[in-house]
């Protein structure tokens, strides 16, 4: 490759600050929040929604800047993560912690002021298990999976919180969906890289079972508490009894396809349970809004 060629494929300074945010990833915790926003409010306020939607944004790419400035030595091992901005050079650590520092800060001052104290608050919450206990936990536990589950559940907690100024029971039964949802969604996903964690150090289920039949069993059965849970929320007001049967049947199709990584683990159906994880939780949502618009 010339010169002018290996310059040309250099990203831009704009890109890799993109990057640091990762705003594909956060654009599904965004929507979370407004879905648990609209589960939560009587009427609509064009304001407050626009201010918590932000303000999470806001806060999750600071959570996912944080994070990349702590994990810079172990993503330069890992060849899904190696081209990442910080590992690249092209952004410094120190960089990196003041803009996401500027990120978080002016995130939950949005959520406050725009939405209530609550919702900063659970913001808040989520971004220091994330940052300060889900990501340094990593290096050193397999249960830091189900530590960092917490954090990942909690947007839609932060939407109902905006909406309602409560945390009630529906915010929780919320929780428990986004929870339930993740832990086949990240197991599927670190059992197909479980090399490249272990060359990092990463202490994750996937690397430390090494036959995975604890991985899968543990991803069967939170896909069957992910049926389990859909079904509930007609029984506290969240959407109406047809429709948490249909959110429940999207999410037992899931758990079929957590079993049948549980029979065989093999990389083509930890693969298909991934894919299968990014496609039913978009489905529960939809079946629990279109539910709570008949009520």
């Amino acid at each position: 490759m010339t010169l002018l060629a290996a310059e040309a494929a250099r990203p831009s300074r704009a890109s890799l600050w993109l990057a640091l945010a990762k705003p594909r990833l956060n654009a599904l915790v965004v929507a979370t929040v407004g879905i648990g926003y609209y589960l939560g409010a009587g009427t609509l306020d064009l304001g407050v929604l626009l201010s918590v939607l932000a303000g999470s944004g806001l806060v999750a790419a600071g959570g996912a800047a944080f994070n990349q400035v702590a994990e810079r030595d172990l993503d330069a091992l890992m060849h899904r993560t190696r081209s990442r901005p910080l590992p690249l050079g092209g952004i410094s650590p120190a960089a990196g912690q003041l803009f996401a520092t500027v990120l978080s800060i002016a995130g939950l001052i949005v959520l406050a002021l725009g939405a209530n104290p609550l919702a900063a608050a659970v913001a808040l919450a989520t971004l220091v298990s994330y940052a300060w206990i889900y990501t340094p936990l990593k290096r050193r536990t397999p249960w830091a999976v189900l530590v960092g589950a917490v954090p990942g559940a909690l947007p839609p907690v932060i939407g109902w919180a905006a909406a309602t100024g409560a945390l009630t029971v529906e915010a929780w039964l919320l929780f428990g969906i986004v929870f339930a949802w993740q832990l086949p969604h990240f197991h599927s996903l670190a059992w197909l890289h479980r090399d490249d964690y272990a060359r990092a150090g990463f202490r994750v289920l996937a690397v430390v079972d090494r036959n995975g039949r604890r991985t899968a069993l543990e991803s069967t059965f939170w896909a069957v508490a992910l049926a389990a849970l859909s079904l509930l929320a007609a029984t506290v007001g969240l959407t109406s009894g047809v429709f948490a049967i249909i959110a429940a049947a999207f999410s037992a199709t899931f758990a079929l396809l957590a079993a049948r990584f549980a029979l065989d683990r093999s990389p083509a159906r930890a693969r298909t349970l991934f894919l299968g994880s990014l496609v039913a939780l978009p489905l529960i949502w939809i079946a629990l809004v279109a539910g709570h618009a008949t009520l």
